[in-house]
Order: structure tokens, then sequence, then C-alpha cells
């Protein structure tokens, strides 16, 4: 498999369109992250105020939760043009260059993974950001020469689940910098009625607060949930959503009551299991699961440590006693958290 496939898997393109679909368009139809909308619609009309690009800005937070739906509102706000791009996909300085060159006055960059840009694209990055121009050199050895492009006045909008691994230099150049949190069941809830409408399905209040419940704090996955529902409705039952039948998919889903799924489960019973409750190393922890050791801390683990079930730790990664109960283990049968 390449690296390729592996960041961009097939995706079947009715249901990557109805991903787009059910993804708000301004920023009053956001749910959620308060503080982060109050904050970027101040930007937003101070910027329109001026006719000037809006700052830069750094979106962090897990997979799931808007960073990608929020660089398509500043662009619909704006009124202007955005070009997109993954980070690892941006493998050498030419590429940076045709992206900011067919740039216009005031679009957006919107870079997806923005921690994996190789340090030689970072680094023709810096002056765009700053002063907005582009130096190329030309030719090699004595006879090379910089050459000077002025660029638009733009606005780039990075996401990263890992901001840790940001450079300083690229850090620093970003006027705004928002953390996305996971969401709350009551907003979650208010996101399923949303999908539910432009999915034209019926669902009752206790339906939608039941997946809300299971979608660990995550809109993408209260979608993604929705949607199985929905064909469980119309495959089993006549169509509306009840919450019998929110339960019964959820099963058939294999996501429990604190909204784990089969991997997650896995996960927490191979440290139980297999390495004693732990400390276990995160290369250890990935072979045993036949998982990616990014995939195991970007997607499972936010959440099993939001919840309490795991402990990151320097020696490894240790269940907890809450993590061991969910799993059926005493928790007595493993070693002292400290």
């Amino acid at each position: 498999m390449t690296e390729t496939q592996f960041l961009a898997p097939a995706v079947q393109p009715d249901e990557d369109e109805l991903d787009r679909s059910l993804r708000p368009r301004k920023l009053d139809e956001f749910v959620g992250q308060e503080r982060i909308k109050e904050q970027l619609a101040i930007a937003l009309e101070a910027t329109r105020s001026r006719g000037e690009a809006l700052d830069h800005v750094l979106l962090i937070g897990p997979p799931g939760l808007g960073k990608t739906s929020l660089a398509y509102i500043v662009r619909e706000e704006l009124g202007v043009g955005l070009r997109s791009a993954a980070g690892p996909a941006l493998e050498r300085k030419g590429d940076v260059a045709a992206i900011l060159t067919a740039l216009g006055e005031r679009d957006v960059l919107f870079i997806d993974e923005i921690h994996r840009l190789s340090r030689a694209v970072e680094e023709i990055l810096y002056p765009a950001l700053e002063d907005f121009r582009l130096d190329i050199i030309v030719g090699q050895g004595p006879a090379a020469r910089t050459l000077t492009l002025d660029l638009p006045p733009f606005t780039m909008i990075g996401a990263t689940t890992r901001t840790g691994l940001l450079t300083t230099p690229l850090r620093d150049r970003f006027g705004m910098t928002f953390r996305l949190e996971h969401y709350e069941p009551e907003d979650l809830a208010r996101i399923v009625h949303r999908s539910a409408r432009i999915l034209e399905v019926e669902i009752e209040d206790e339906a939608a607060a039941e997946i809300s419940r299971r979608s660990r704090g995550t809109p993408r996955i209260a979608n993604r949930i929705l949607r199985r529902v929905r064909d469980v409705a119309e495959v089993r039952h006549q169509g509306a959503i009840t919450t019998e039948i929110a339960r019964e998919a959820l099963d058939l889903l294999e996501v429990d009551d604190r909204g784990l799924e089969r991997i997650d489960r896995a996960l927490l019973r191979a440290i139980v299991e297999k390495f004693e409750g732990g400390p276990v190393g995160l290369s250890t922890l990935a072979v045993a699961l036949g998982e990616e050791p990014d995939t195991i801390e970007d997607v499972y683990e936010p959440y099993l440590l939001q919840l309490g079930f795991l402990q990151r730790t320097p020696r490894g990664r240790i269940v907890t006693k809450l993590g061991r109960e969910h799993v059926g283990a005493a928790a007595h049968d493993g070693p002292s958290l400290f």
C-alpha cells in the first residue's frame, strides 16, 4: 500500500458527497465550540469591514471535530476562493509554489495534517505567510539567484491533530490558534437532528440522544452512526428512527453504551490480558493490534484518555481501574498506576 493510498482511502463518491452535504456552511449553523465561534465571528466581521485578508488560522483537535468544516465556513463567510491540500502530499517546493501563485486576493489556503509538511516546504512558506512573497532559487551553484514573486494577501488555515509536531517558526506565523474540544451530548443531539432533517428521515428525541451519547463526543462519528441507523430503519422497519431502532442498530454496529467500538475494547483487552494491564509501549501495542502507531495515538487513544480508561506514562500505556471495569477485568489483577 502506498503512502497516498493510506492517507486517502477509497471513498464511495455518493458517500463522500453525503458527508459534504451534512457540513454546516455558515458560522451560525455550526453547533458547539461557542468560544471559537465567538472569536472567529469577530475576526471575520473586522476583516470584512476593512477589506483585508483574514489572519492565518491554526485549528487543533482530534479528527472529526469540525476543523475542515470551519475552513470551508471561513471561505463562505468571506465570499472568497479556497484551495486545499494535505500536508504529506506537498512533497516539493514546486507543489507549494504552484498553489500559492494560483491564489487570488484574500483567498483561503487550507492545509490538513499541516504537522506533516516537510522542512523544505515549510521554509518556502515562511516568507509567503509573513510578507506575502515567494522566493524561488533559479539555477545552481555560483550562478544561482533568487527570484522574488509578490503574492496577493491570503489566509492560510492549517489543521492538525498533533500540535507538538509543529515547528516553532511555523506555529508562530499563525495569528489565531483555536483548539477544538470534544462535544457535549446535548450539542451532538442538535447535530444529529440537523443531519436527520438534511437526510429527510424522522427521528425521535430520545433516539437522537442515544446516538449522541455513543458518538465519542465527535460530530463525524455521530453522522456516520446516524447514516447506519437510517439504513437499519429503512431496511428492517418503516423508515422513522425510534429509540428501539437506534439501539438495535448500535448493537449491530458493536457500539457500546460508552461509545466504544470493537477495536477500542480490543485495545483495552490487549493491554489487560496480554500485558497484565501495562505499562506497554506504543509500538508493541500497535503490533499486537495490527494497527499503525499513529492511528492508535490519534484516533483511538484520545477518547479512552478522556473517559479515564487509559493512562499514558513514561514507561508506556496502562489501563486504569475504570478501563478494567469496562472490559470486565478485576481491578486488582494489574499493577499500580503509580
